[in-house]
């Protein structure tokens, strides 16, 4: 085997990054959320099919967000957090006794909506220190670098300057290359906390442009208050509502298509269409 094909494989007997790896779906049973005694989610099921972009939508305030750390075990780290109910990725719970959180966060990735390089480290560096933070050792760090700025379409930008710092970066390529340093181990699942919300219509365009690029080869979760973002680049659909005595919970979920055009429920309509919210 020569280049990408020589890494080594982690624990899971997977390669980062092998191409045509079956795509797995990540599915939540059930699950609620507390902060103390405020209870922030209500029986959440969701199934985020495989190789397909997801899309979560709603208010600010009705657990979007909170549900995306519930997906890789983000929320646990908050002092006083709670929950209840099953994630499920490829029908393993992720929440199972014995399972590290660690190896849940290298199959499940995460991009924030700041983009957080490590300013001073290399854009090569800071691509590479994915594998060092999840603990994956490959043949040829040097391919893994390329191929994950690649697939987040930032190597033609950057490729003569990999020795350049991160945070030399515009906002946009920042983004891109934290999309890359969470792709350098493969993860079989990304997720994207409004990844665009900071940046300008060009720089938002290039990481849609790289969502589409990725559809098919991993699953993908996004939450945005874009509505016109949520129609572009995703396939499936969820809308989350809180209101000040209930947490929150889906109201509807399902095609994209269906949500927007033809949603079962009048919140959702009033939702899509600007008219709360």
């Amino acid at each position: 085997m020569t280049g990408i094909e020589e890494l080594l494989v982690d624990d899971h007997g997977r390669m980062p990054y092998e191409p045509g790896r079956p795509l797995i779906d990540l599915e939540a049973r059930d699950v609620s959320a507390w902060f103390g005694d405020h209870k922030v989610l209500e029986r959440v099921s969701l199934t985020m099919a495989a190789g397909e972009v997801t899309a979560l939508i709603g208010p600010s305030g009705c657990g979007k967000s909170t549900f995306l750390r519930i997906l890789n075990r983000l929320h646990e780290m908050v002092r006083g957090a709670s929950l209840g109910g099953q994630v499920l990725l490829g029908g393993e719970n992720i929440y199972r006794p014995g399972r590290r959180p660690m190896d849940v966060r290298r199959r499940i990735g995460m991009v924030f909506q700041k983009p957080n390089p490590f300013p001073a480290m290399s854009i090569y560096d800071n691509v590479a220190s994915g594998l060092k933070l999840a603990g994956v050792k490959v043949a040829d760090k040097d391919e893994v670098v390329e191929g994950s700025l690649r697939r987040a379409g930032l190597w033609e930008e950057v490729r003569w300057r990999l020795r350049a710092p991160g945070g030399a970066l515009s906002g946009g390529q920042q983004q891109r290359l934290c999309i890359a340093r969470s792709l350098a181990v493969s993860p079989d699942v990304l997720l994207m906390d409004e990844p665009c919300s900071a940046l300008d219509p060009t720089s938002t365009r290039h990481v849609e442009d790289t969502i589409e690029e990725l559809r098919g080869q991993i699953t993908i979760v996004i939450v945005t208050h874009n509505m016109q973002q949520a129609l572009r680049v995703s396939q499936s659909c969820a809308f989350f509502l809180a209101t000040h005595d209930t947490p929150g919970r889906i109201v509807e979920s399902g095609p994209t298509g269906q949500i927007f055009n033809d949603p079962a429920d009048s919140r959702t309509a009033d939702y899509v269409h600007g008219r709360f919210g």
